[in-house]
């Protein structure tokens, strides 16, 4: 992790934030299923938005977050570094990737539901663009 002057707030990349943001979404019941994991891989190998990002590094940004999580005040902390890392123009699609990994059962439980509530306040998106990210994020994984 990055850290910069003791004065400011450390970041990550943009990169590794919007991992983290997924992560989160699938660590949310201390499990991490490898349907989920698989699905953060495709993610980032198929979005453009990780088009320069090195997919070998998954794994290592993974257990990043995984460790920050373990300390004092993690699930904070990790907001406060996808807040601080991710820039204004990806704070949607931010919100989107931790939604498509919720979405992947089909339901989002509570707890997800909840975190999801986090990061959209983390990332500070407004309201009704949440509802219309959830939205077409439902309809995506809609099945017959």
């Amino acid at each position: 992790m990055a850290v910069m002057h003791p004065t400011t707030r450390a970041t990550v990349s943009p990169h590794a934030a919007m991992i983290y943001a997924m992560i989160l979404v699938s660590a949310v019941d201390r499990r991490m299923p490898d349907h989920e994991l698989r699905r953060i891989g495709q993610i980032v190998q198929i979005w453009p938005v990780f088009h320069d990002y090195n997919p070998e590094e998954l794994p290592s940004t993974a257990q990043e977050c995984a460790v920050l999580l373990q300390t004092e005040d993690g699930l904070d902390r990790v907001l406060a570094l996808i807040n601080s890392s991710v820039p204004i123009h990806l704070r949607e699609t931010t919100y989107l990737l931790a939604c498509d990994v919720a979405a992947i059962d089909s339901a989002v439980p509570i707890l997800e539901s909840r975190l999801l509530a986090r990061i959209r306040h983390a990332l500070e998106i407004d309201h009704l663009v949440a509802a219309a990210l959830e939205r077409a994020t439902s309809a995506r994984h809609a099945r017959v």
